[in-house]
């Protein structure tokens, strides 16, 4: 388990505030990357973590969630 000081000597307050601040950064949403960083571990936080999302984001898998919205609330609008 990576100690809560790993996280400040790289400019975060906890693992929280890491993870919170990768959501941010790579525009994906924050349930995506606490689901994955369980998966992983903490152990994984500044590696597999970081090369998983960037994998995730250069496959487009994000892409289809925003589209898969859009199109809800234009059916919500058009009552269909």
């Amino acid at each position: 388990m990576i100690s809560v000081e790993v996280y400040q000597e790289n400019g975060y307050d906890s693992r929280e505030d890491y993870l919170n601040s990768l959501s941010e950064d790579y525009g994906v949403p924050i349930d995506a990357v606490y689901s994955l960083a369980d998966v992983l571990g903490p152990d994984e936080d500044f590696d597999g973590l970081v090369s998983n999302l960037q994998d995730a984001l250069c496959g487009g898998w994000f892409d289809e969630t925003e589209e898969d919205d859009d199109d809800d609330e234009d059916a919500d609008e058009t009552g269909g």
